[in-house]
């Protein structure tokens, strides 16, 4: 574990990516380097393919770079084994999905409980955490409620509650207003906004939307794999 620099939550260093398919080698990613400080909330927007997706995956430990390094907090997770990095993720990593990504069986607090289940947390004490999560992503009253029975704005809010659940030290959304009609996004958007904001939560937000960049505090523009425009350091 390296000491921790704030100005450096995130630092990708020489990263490429290569898919294979078949005997094809599909480059998704060539010698990118980003350095996002704590506290920040930073959109990537870039055509379909352009690789913002898979950035988005390497920083959150959901796959490794084919060369270069991936530092978050301090700890290089690219070296690390399946099984530490799993526990690095559980710890540090919070994800939100376009599509929401809820257990139609669980109700709303049972579903923001699940990252919980990897931790040594009491049943009682998972069951806390879970409603003020719902509490800070305004849900209280809906705990009972199935996705079934909300709306696609509320899902994705159990969705976020989900992601925070753990106090994660990154917050990676995935087209988190992509499945919305305006006003469902907009709200999902002042949600992330108070969080970055009020928090100090460190959020990763791609998108395609113009407007919804708009929030962040930054907006990099990754084309065939390489930053358009240059990163801050």
């Amino acid at each position: 574990m390296e000491k921790v620099d704030d100005r450096r939550l995130v630092d990708v260093r020489g990263v490429d990516k290569v898919f294979k398919r078949g005997s094809e080698e599909v480059h998704v990613l060539g010698g990118l380097d980003l350095q996002i400080p704590k506290g920040e909330f930073l959109a990537l927007m870039g055509p379909s393919g352009s690789g913002k997706s898979t950035l988005l995956n390497l920083v959150g430990g959901l796959d490794r770079p084919s060369q270069g390094s991936v530092t978050v907090a301090g700890q290089r997770i690219d070296n690390l084994s399946n099984r530490r990095l799993a526990g690095w993720r559980a710890r540090h990593i919070g994800l939100v999905f376009q599509f929401y990504n809820l257990m139609p069986v669980l109700n709303a607090r049972k579903n923001v409980e699940l990252p919980l289940l990897l931790t040594k947390l009491s049943a009682a004490e998972r069951k806390k955490r879970a409603q003020i999560a719902l509490e800070v992503v305004g849900l209280g009253h809906r705990m009972g409620h199935f996705p079934r029975q909300m709306s696609g704005g509320e899902q994705q809010r159990t969705g976020i509650a989900r992601a925070i659940v753990t106090d994660p030290t990154v917050l990676l959304c995935d087209e988190p207003t992509g499945d919305l009609d305006r006003k469902s996004g907009d709200e999902i958007l002042d949600l992330l906004t108070a969080l970055n904001q009020q928090q100090g939560k460190t959020i990763i937000m791609v998108t395609h939307d113009p407007r919804a960049a708009e929030r962040a505090s930054r907006t990099l523009h990754l084309d065939k794999g390489r930053l358009v425009t240059d990163p801050v350091d």
